[in-house]
């Protein structure tokens, strides 16, 4: 009986190990729902059309709408909006094609058709007035977003947005003339060295959470190269919207970015109106994983040394709150 006891002991003291192990994709659940639960964020999904969005939510306040890159997902942006939910309500969708969203191949998932999605999304959620904030592919449809729906849009917060050719080549941009897309990913080993061009100094991950995230890329590979497909064919460039948006914009831009150089930053202050620049010293691509605190001050600071216009509906509900 002791012996089985004994036994029995050993088993459960062992049981964290073996999850460690062998359900890394239970650990990375866990800690995302951790993160989400700090961050006052709950899960919620959204009919859009043919699509099911799959979006985080929370906070109360004017709306801020965020919009991840290419290859990623809605909680790329968790530790950033950690710093918002006090004050502001927070979206946070899977884009179509991407994370928990619904994944169509007749479907089309340029930047346009992204766009008339996001607006479609933001009907369903009766969103009205909101900031937008777009990281890399993200930023491009932010922008883009700023110029066709402008009656919507308060204030944009473009993180190195794609779509802007480059005055200096990245490294990145040097893989791809190479036929080496680093974000295609197809083994552990290129994860790797997908995290070693997204960052200077990586965010700590544990190493069952790493080989999820590695499995969860791999799994996504075909399906991330029909979008590249889509992007490539409407081959649409961002330069041209950036003269008609009329929000004020933040950019901010990492000095050590190896996905799209910082000197694209020359081109956003010669085309935009109404500008403010943040460029983050030794930073890589992603400051929203990266530095996500320092990130959200900047974007703080500029939400609140910014005039911009609400409605008169929207003014009148935020003078009750205050009453």
């Amino acid at each position: 009986m002791k012996k089985k006891l004994v036994f029995g002991f050993i088993v459960i003291a062992l049981l964290p190990a073996a999850a460690y192990f062998l359900f890394p994709e239970i650990l990375l659940d866990l800690a995302r729902n951790v993160e989400r639960r700090s961050s006052d964020l709950v899960k919620r999904e959204a009919r859009v059309d043919d699509h099911r969005i799959v979006y985080l939510e929370g906070g109360k306040g004017e709306t801020i709408l965020l919009l991840h890159g290419y290859g990623s997902d809605k909680d790329n942006w968790t530790r950033f909006a950690k710093y918002l939910t006090s004050d502001y309500h927070v979206v946070i969708p899977d884009l179509a094609g991407f994370g928990e969203s619904s994944k169509l191949s007749k479907d089309n998932y340029d930047i346009e058709n992204q766009v008339t999605r996001i607006d479609r999304f933001t009907e369903v959620l009766k969103l009205g007035e909101f900031h937008v904030v777009g990281h890399s592919m993200g930023g491009m449809i932010a922008a883009v977003y700023g110029v066709k729906y402008p009656q919507k849009v308060l204030t944009l917060a473009l993180m190195a947005p794609a779509g802007l050719k480059s005055p200096q080549k990245s490294e990145f941009a040097k893989q791809l003339e190479k036929g080496i897309n680093p974000y295609l990913v197809g083994t552990p080993d290129e994860y790797e060295k997908l995290i070693s061009f997204l960052f200077v100094k990586p965010p700590p991950i544990p190493a069952s959470v790493k080989i999820a995230l590695a499995a969860q890329k791999i799994s996504q590979r075909a399906f991330n190269e029909k979008i590249l497909t889509d992007l490539r064919k409407a081959h649409l460039s961002l330069e041209p919207f950036l003269p008609a948006i009329h929000a004020p914009v933040l950019i901010i831009w990492g000095d050590t970015d190896k996905i799209l150089d910082v000197s694209c930053v020359s081109i956003l202050e010669k085309k935009l109106k109404n500008y403010q620049t943040v460029i983050m010293k030794e930073m890589g691509h992603v400051p929203i994983l990266e530095r996500p605190q320092e990130t959200a001050i900047s974007y703080l600071y500029f939400l609140k040394n910014t005039t911009y216009e609400l409605s008169h509906s929207d003014s009148d509900s935020l003078l009750q709150k205050t009453e």
